[in-house]
């Protein structure tokens, strides 16, 4: 079968990462980007398939619409929802604008691509979704000492692994698989654009994470934490979701009663 992902975020990044490592396994590209200059050098650097630049700023709505119509008219093999923004602070401080913007870019967006992809894929037979989210999805239950503040941030990346979850499990035996990537801290221009100094980090490089994210597609992996070796600790949160929401019935809770 022809190869053709589409990747968001691609000018930098995990993104760009992501739309390197598959030009240099022969997938064509879609590489969807705000930024020209990198596009076209990211373009160049790949003669013998076509990686070809999409400008879209999918924190709008023309944006998103651009992007979901090649998602839903050409056989892409690989969707790679990337893109991020973070905008850390604490939430009564958190522009509107802001806000809206994160949950744009990393909520509606991934959500309304996948939508987009997955009929072809489910008539192919085929095809890949890889929602990019972070270890912070898992940092809910953290105490109040823990910074930076991030609250919609958080809640968006949570999202991206509930829905993938579920996804998965909606389209298991289908041939598309559906993957959230979690990795922690990652050597990119992320945080500096949040104008975080993370230099002086231990950080993961964004190759290592696409790495991770391709084995993790192999080993079947619905959610994938490139950072954490023992993977029984994710399984133990799974199944103590499971528990959770096993365990309600229509009685009202004893500690509710007076």
């Amino acid at each position: 079968m022809h190869q053709l992902a589409l990747v968001t975020g691609a000018s930098s990044g995990i993104g760009r990462a992501f739309a390197r490592r598959l030009a240099g396994l022969g997938h064509d590209v879609v590489a969807v980007g705000r930024r020209a200059d990198r596009l076209e050098a990211l373009a160049a650097e790949f003669p013998d398939v076509e990686v070809r630049p999409l400008i879209a700023d999918l924190s709008t709505g023309e944006g998103v619409d651009a992007v979901a119509d090649v998602c839903a008219t050409e056989p892409l093999t690989m969707l790679v929802n990337n893109a991020g923004v973070a905008h850390y602070m604490p939430f009564a401080d958190l522009p509107a604008a802001k806000a809206r913007e994160l949950v744009q870019v990393k909520v509606a967006a991934p959500t309304l691509l996948a939508r987009a992809a997955v009929p072809g894929m489910l008539a192919r037979g085929a095809g890949a979704i890889v929602n990019v989210a972070g270890m912070i999805a898992f940092s809910g239950p953290a105490p109040a000492s823990q910074l930076p503040r991030r609250a919609v941030y958080a809640g968006a990346l949570a999202h991206l692994v509930a829905m993938s979850q579920v996804l998965a499990a909606e389209l298991s035996g289908t041939g598309v698989a559906v993957q959230v990537l979690c990795p922690g801290v990652v050597a990119t221009e992320f945080h500096e654009r949040q104008g975080l100094d993370l230099s002086g980090v231990p950080r993961m490089s964004a190759e290592d994470v696409v790495t991770a994210g391709l084995r993790g597609l192999e080993l079947g992996e619905t959610v994938c934490a490139p950072g954490v070796e023992d993977a029984s600790l994710l399984q133990r949160v799974f199944d103590a979701d499971l528990a959770a929401f096993g365990g309600q019935s229509t009685e009202l809770a004893g500690r509710y009663r007076s």
